[in-house]
């Protein structure tokens, strides 16, 4: 992995030396199950007599001709780079080479379908990984215009930036597809989707009258469950409501979804032909908050034509920009033009909460990081570059407004289309539109790291007014900033019918250490305060006393969604820092989760009583706890409303937590259909859900695993039963997963995945502590021959945290120290991961 890098200093320099302009890329498909063709064909301009290399990660390079001089293949060529020496002004290069099928979700992914064996690819270039498919300049500001031609099976449907073409005979059962030049773009955002993929089509009007054809794409094998009409209907709205904000239609020809296997992300942006996950197909009932996480997904990438792909940062030092714009648009899209209109709520709950977490790592850094090389960004894809700074944004619009903002949003557009930019293009804009100066806040809020704490300190009359009100800002020790927040200050009462309303809400500007609010002396205190109302500024919020008292008892209790939900936050986020005993936080969870309405704010508090239970209640009482809480976990199932999204919720969270005998019957009744719950449907995802409780729990095996594989044998299916083998508990099953992910190369990323989480999966953690010491031993060998996926996924995955001990502390230690100052990266993971023991650890000192 270290050759596979390219350092920032490296690319300002080839940028330097290089203007691109065009690309022909044949592909030939038809080759095998191993390598296809690939011939690169570039025009550029250079700086005459300069030297400088192009990459490719090929299997073979078979020619290089510069400038119609044969190079030497063995004597330019490391299979990573490729020497470009003694350039003209003027040069066209042609490389014709081998490349490698990927299995990893990066590069040209090959995946074939066990329901028909028929095969799929897809592209997958973010960050690095065109250099995979085709020679290229592979860096961001590097822009050019890409013509594919592609050879395949004929039958196959090809997809890419361009609008397709009509494919023409290449004998032999194959045919030839040459796309038309895309505008210029940058070579991470290219793709190649091929195969047998179905499609529904449709299309729209934009803003200036062209017609905007629109296709969703799935495989074969599962269009019957592809509910095409609802990603076109939030299509058309993102479409609206973003031409509308941007001042500037939608910049492609055309605009493709396309649900691909074996995906490693949620969703990534390739021009006019945006991928997602296969997860987002859904063949079981998904929980609401699934559905809701596919439209917010839907939105992101849609934003991501204009911010990324229109307009696209000079270096991933400003990947930031481009993911929190985009994390931020899809929420205020999803809350004002969709059906979604508590997106708010989702994002305080969900992408805050990931923010809050990041931001209190060792590994923390400024919204606006240092990358240096291509290391350093891989790690960056975390939630400081996507809900830090999408959460920076939204008080950025709240500071400047929403009207000054968008002003500001649209002139960066018509300003620098098909062009890159850095972070001072945008802010200048936005000062202009605003009128601010905001070089401060810039400073304050994206140069600098760390998350502040707001609380109310209020003082009253005997007869309960109100005698002084401050907002206290406190920083951590480590990142002391104290900086400017626009917030809100809510006052609410129970009113006769016994709900918590707003009485009262004032948005004042927070600044130092404490900021009077004049306003509310003399009013009558109420019976709750809440610091940040609305969730517009970027902290951690604490009730005061009176008002958390009101909280706990009366959580339950508020009528609307955002506040009840800044408080869960704030719960969960005392137990974390090891503030409040982690046992408090579980009953808080088990007394009021039943009354929740959100869905995504239901699912994010079961992985934080997860979390609690597992880990931060102290050790003595954690099975004890554990099963009390599984057995009220089943009574919420029970009591839910009939086929619910709750209902199903609960099922699952009791489902899983699950161990003793009697928990366990009633999996096992549940699935072989003896008990049932009125309206809740035992669909396929859910039964290998049952199931592999079941086998965690030492109540099924092998045999149930192959059983249930054989009414199931798809894609879904095949994951499903490696995290069920994984999962078995025996040291001989736990010893297979382990070498089947550390030795063998034949898992794809997503069996690979799968077979972590079922190792993951022990009742008793002794089953597991021989493999802490087998960790430490391999880990450095995984990261030296492992792609970046791979071993990222084995690396956090596999880290020992079932021995939450000072022993696993130490061991980690002394690895880092072996490590030194080298693979930065790999350090970072292996912090983060400690840093995991140690907030385990002090919640258990609090907890006992």
């Amino acid at each position: 992995m270290p050759g596979l890098n390219l350092t920032r200093d490296e690319a300002r320099e080839r940028a330097g030396l290089v203007t691109v302009e065009t690309y022909d890329i044949e592909l030939d498909l038809t080759r095998g199950e191993k390598v296809f063709g690939s011939t690169t064909t570039v025009s550029f301009e250079a700086t005459a007599g300069t030297s400088t290399f192009i990459d490719a990660v090929t299997d073979t390079v078979h020619s290089v001709t510069l400038n119609g001089v044969e190079l030497d293949p063995s004597q330019v060529s490391d299979g990573v780079r490729i020497q470009l020496p003694q350039l003209a002004a003027r040069n066209e290069l042609r490389i014709v080479a081998d490349a490698l099928y990927m299995n990893t979700g990066e590069g040209l992914h090959r995946f074939v379908d066990p329901v028909d064996d028929e095969v799929y690819l897809y592209s997958q270039f973010e960050v690095p990984d065109s250099r995979r498919m085709f020679a290229v300049f592979e860096q961001p500001d590097l822009k050019a215009a890409f013509s594919f031609t592609v050879t395949a099976p004929d039958y196959w449907d090809l997809i890419s930036n361009s609008p397709t073409p009509a494919p023409t005979p290449a004998g032999q059962g194959k045919a030839t597809w040459a796309f038309s030049p895309t505008a210029r773009i940058s070579s991470y955002i290219t793709a190649l989707i091929a195969g047998p993929y179905e499609a529904v089509r449709s299309e729209l009007t934009s803003s200036d009258g062209r017609t905007i054809p629109l296709g969703v794409f799935a495989r074969k094998s599962i269009m019957e469950h592809l509910d095409a009409e609802n990603i076109f209907t939030l299509t058309r709205q993102g479409f609206e409501f973003y031409e509308e904000q941007f001042g500037t239609p939608y910049p492609f020809e055309k605009y493709d979804q396309l649900f691909v296997p074996e995906f490693n992300a949620g969703a990534m942006e390739n021009a006019g032909a945006v991928t997602f996950l296969e997860s987002y197909v859904f063949r079981s009932r998904p929980t609401d908050a699934m559905i809701e996480r596919r439209a917010i997904t839907i939105l992101h990438e849609l934003a991501h034509m204009w911010f990324g792909d229109l307009v696209t940062m000079r270096w991933w030092n400003d990947l930031w920009l481009n993911e929190s714009f985009a994390e931020f648009m899809s929420a205020l899209a999803a809350a004002e033009n969709t059906e979604f209109s508590q997106a708010w709520t989702t994002f305080s709950s969900m992408e805050k909460s990931w923010a809050y977490r990041q931001d209190q790592l060792p590994s923390t850094h400024p919204i606006k990081a240092e990358i240096k090389d291509l290391e350093d960004v891989q790690v960056n894809f975390d939630g400081i570059t996507y809900a830090k700074g999408a959460s920076v944004l939204r008080q950025l619009v709240a500071w400047v407004g929403q009207k000054e903002f968008m002003a500001g949003v649209r002139e960066y557009f018509s300003k620098h289309a098909y062009s890159n930019t850095e972070l001072p293009d945008l802010m200048r804009e936005l000062e202009a539109s605003s009128g601010r100066d905001l070089s401060e806040w810039t400073r304050l809020w994206l140069e600098t790291a760390g998350v502040n704490k707001l609380e109310a300190e209020i003082a009253t009359a005997e007869d309960g007014t109100i005698t002084s009100f401050a907002v206290v800002q406190s920083a951590p020790a480590d990142y002391p900033t104290i900086r400017p927040h626009r917030a809100a200050v809510g006052f609410y009462d129970l009113n006769e019918a016994g709900k918590l309303v707003r009485t009262h809400r004032q948005e004042l500007d927070v600044a130092g250490e404490r900021t009077e609010v004049e306003a509310f002396v003399g009013r009558k205190r109420p019976d709750l305060v809440l610091v940040n109302d609305d969730d517009l500024a970027y902290a951690k919020i604490r009730l005061d006393p009176a008002s958390l008292q009101v909280a706990m008892k009366h959580l339950k209790d508020f009528e609307a969604s955002l506040p009840r939900t800044l408080v869960w936050g704030s719960a969960w986020d005392a137990a974390r820092d090891a503030e409040t005993p982690a046992r408090e936080f579980v009953e808080l969870v088990l007394r009021n989760i039943g009354h929740e309405s959100d869905s995504s704010v239901v699912l994010v508090i079961l992985g934080q009583l997860n979390t609690v239970l597992d880990y931060y209640v102290r050790a003595e009482d954690r099975q004890r706890m554990g099963e009390q809480a599984a057995d009220q976990l089943w009574e919420l199932a029970r009591s839910a409303e009939a086929g619910s999204d709750k209902q199903l919720q609960f099922v699952k969270a009791a489902a899983s937590r699950s161990r003793t005998a009697d928990q366990l019957d009633t999996v096992a009744a549940l699935l072989g259909g003896e008990q049932q719950l009125k309206d809740l449907q035992i669909d396929a995802d859910l039964r290998w859900h049952l199931l592999t409780v079941l086998v965690a729990g030492g109540r099924a095996g092998a045999a149930d695993i192959e059983a249930e594989l054989a009414t199931d044998d798809t894609a879904n299916g095949r994951l499903a039963a490696e995290v069920a083998r994984a999962a078995i508990p025996t040291a001989e099953a736990k010893l297979a997963a382990w070498e089947a992910i550390i030795d063998g190369s034949e898992l794809s990323n997503t069996h690979q995945r799968s077979a972590i989480n079922g190792f993951k999966q022990a009742h008793d953690p002794a089953l597991l502590e021989p493999f802490a010491a087998k960790y430490f031993q391999v880990i450095q060998g995984v990261w030296e021959s492992k792609s970046w996926e791979i071993a990222q996924q084995i690396i956090v995955g596999l880290f020992p945290m079932a021995q939450t001990t000072e022993a696993t502390l130490k061991a980690t230690d002394a690895f880092l120290d072996q490590l030194g100052t080298g693979s930065p990266a790999l350090r970072r993971m292996l912090v983060e991961s400690r840093d995991a023991v140690v907030r385990a650890l002090a919640a258990q000192a609090v907890d006992g």
